[in-house]
């Protein structure tokens, strides 16, 4: 494995470090928040935080040509997933939804293929579904599927597909830009969108006088780093390590959210854990070793 591909797989694994903590943190955020909130004001704070960023930066204004692909990440990043999560974790467990939201990685690895025409042998496909399987196994093993709700599922399969597209249309914008830049203009588009939004829905929706702090703290780190840090480092790991192997990274997330739910929400973990774990971890370091087919070489005319 080449210094590249081990710089961007480690960018990516942190960038899913934050990511894990989404659904746990959201769901203490749902506390003291309406769910819309939760998802346009989270990208109010992330858009002002990168106007301040491009600002000092003195980044120039993205090319024309370049904002259909933002706009697409927006409907993803922004709209799509925080507004399905958020009202899926209204029905359903944290754990409930870790069980569908484990089928991300694989959902990203197909649509890159399908978008991006990259090629990947069958033994990678055979690695990834293997980590799939795995993490729904554990996650129903773990009681993932009490609490279920066929509503709440639909909103998850939504938010699974909105984050993947997300994922890959973002990726190919790195292209262009560094990474911090894509998420950066991707939240600064939106906010004509979500500032509106989310007075909106503070005027219009009941909402409680007091907001314990522990919803604050939810509120704050799905704006501050779900929304807006994290993706600077995974935005870079699938540049680099491209997207249908990078968003492998992403095995582990469903696996560390629910390690997170079980300190943050009090479920309780069993030895199970430790051998899913040994389970995944295979299939990703499987599905990292398994070697890229050449890509198709593009047609002319």
């Amino acid at each position: 494995m080449d210094r590249n591909l081990r710089v961007g797989l480690a960018l990516a694994l942190l960038g899913v470090f934050f990511f894990s903590l989404s659904l746990p943190m959201t769901k203490l955020a749902l506390d003291g928040f309406n769910p819309y909130f939760t998802a346009f004001g989270r990208a109010v704070v992330a858009g002002i935080l990168a106007v301040a960023i491009l600002a000092i930066r003195r980044v120039p204004f993205p090319d024309r040509s370049l904002w259909r692909g933002i706009w697409y990440t927006v409907a993803g990043a922004v709209v799509g997933w925080p507004v399905l999560v958020a009202l899926a974790l209204e029905r359903t467990t944290s754990a409930h939804t870790a069980v569908i939201a484990s089928f991300m990685p694989l959902c990203t690895a197909v649509l890159a293929v399908w978008r991006n025409k990259e090629r990947v042998s069958t033994q990678f496909w055979l690695a990834a579904s293997t980590g799939t399987a795995a993490l729904v196994l554990f996650s129903l093993s773990r009681g993932g599927a009490e609490g279920a709700d066929l509503t709440a599922d639909l909103l998850m399969v939504g938010a699974v597909f909105a984050s993947s597209w997300c994922y890959v249309e973002g990726a190919n914008l790195t292209k262009a830009m560094p990474g911090w830049q894509v998420i950066s203009w991707v939240v600064v588009f939106a906010l004509p969108i979500t500032i509106p939004a989310s007075l909106l829905v503070h005027v219009v929706l009941p909402r409680p006088d007091a907001i314990p702090l522990h919803a604050w703290s939810g509120f704050l780190f799905i704006s501050i780093f779900s929304m807006y840090f994290g993706f600077f480092a995974w935005y870079r790991g699938l540049s680099q390590a491209g997207v249908a192997k990078g968003s492998q990274m992403q095995q582990l997330q469903a696996l560390m959210t629910l390690g997170w739910s079980a300190l943050l929400l009090g479920e309780v973990v069993g030895w199970t854990t430790v051998v899913a774990a040994l389970a995944v971890v295979a299939s990703v370091v499987w599905a990292q070793a398994s070697r890229r087919v050449d890509p198709i070489p593009n047609e002319i005319g």
